[in-house]
């Protein structure tokens, strides 16, 4: 008969302690599946950074409470992830006062840019005049969708994985996550910038349809919807240039290109061309959006790579002794 290996927690309690225990290692993904489930219902679905960072912690804690791992892993948890919250939801309140800037958004320089490229017309007004129908979503629309959506969660999901897997790379990712985001906020004060929509709706271009948004509509899922409420203190419109919904991805192919496979790669290629299309497409951001936030992403992850290696570097060689003169050895001649 094969029986179930004890985990040393188990060995060293007491029967009821390792009853308690065992209860705990069962319950904590189902409890925290159903309290996510729960506050998806009532409140849509955790879309800013500090919600979904909060979510990642628990998350975190269910792993180690499922894997037996002790209130000791649970700390280390706090201890690298609390700060983060911190430091993104100052991130996320920064940007909601960041749409009331004291000079007017931008349009004409972007206009004119993505005008030039669509030969007259932006490239957003040609793709929904091709193959967007109001009202009725196809299977590319759902694709859109689905793209879209996963820029509220793909960085923090690698970023909860490289925790648990390789401390060191979790670190690089997120000093290049945190440069880029702050970098774009400052972006977004400086320059505030208007999206194809908010053109369309100033007569500047014609009719556009912010698709993502529709699609969920006729989908009837307003709490999905929930991404695009206005009015929210964290809510900024005019914050597109650069486009992070764009950037986000090309960091993650930078990112992990060098140590990826061929069929990863074509993955990570995909990722940030699926994105931009779906941002045009949608009518979220002009095509110098996506540029812009592309450059932006290159330049964080080169610098902060440099910063990495250069650390590393000096670790390095305060644990290498320094080299011996034998010469001071040798006996002095008489």
């Amino acid at each position: 008969m094969r029986t179930r290996s004890m985990s040393p927690a188990d060995a060293t309690a007491p029967p009821s302690s390792a009853n308690r225990w065992r209860f705990v290692r069962r319950a904590a993904w189902p409890l925290y599946f159903l309290l996510l489930a729960r506050w998806t219902y009532v409140n849509g679905l955790p879309y800013t950074e500090d919600l979904v960072f909060l979510w990642l912690i628990g998350a975190l804690l269910a792993a180690a409470a499922h894997g037996g791992e002790g209130w000791r892993r649970a700390l280390l948890v706090l201890r690298d992830w609390l700060p983060v919250m911190a430091v993104v939801w100052t991130y996320s309140l920064l940007r909601g006062y960041g749409a009331h800037t004291p000079w007017a958004p931008h349009l004409r320089p972007q206009l004119a840019f993505d005008t030039a490229l669509g030969f007259g017309e932006t490239w957003t007004v040609r793709l929904q005049h091709a193959f967007y129908s109001p009202g009725t979503a196809h299977w590319y629309d759902y694709a859109a969708v689905t793209v879209y959506m996963s820029h509220f969660f793909v960085v923090f999901v690698l970023l909860a994985v490289l925790w648990r897997r390789n401390h060191a790379r979790f670190r690089h990712l997120l000093g290049c996550y945190l440069g880029l985001t702050y970098a774009g906020f400052v972006t977004y004060v400086l320059y505030p910038a208007v999206p194809p929509w908010m053109a369309a709706e100033r007569g500047a271009t014609p009719a556009v349809t912010r698709i993502v948004a529709d699609v969920l509509a006729q989908a009837e899922l307003p709490r999905a919807a929930s991404v695009f409420e206005d009015g929210s203190r964290f809510a900024n419109d005019v914050a597109a240039m650069p486009s992070l919904h764009a950037a986000y991805p090309m960091l993650i192919a930078l990112f992990f290109w060098p140590t990826a496979t061929r069929r990863t790669r074509v993955l990570l290629a995909a990722y940030p061309l699926a994105m931009a299309c779906t941002l045009v497409y949608g009518g979220e951001h002009f095509i110098i959006d996506i540029l812009v936030g592309w450059t932006y992403a290159v330049l964080i992850v080169r610098g902060v790579t440099r910063l990495v290696e250069r650390r590393a570097a000096r670790r390095t060689l305060r644990a290498v002794p320094p080299a011996r003169d034998h010469r001071a050895d040798r006996p002095v001649p008489t």
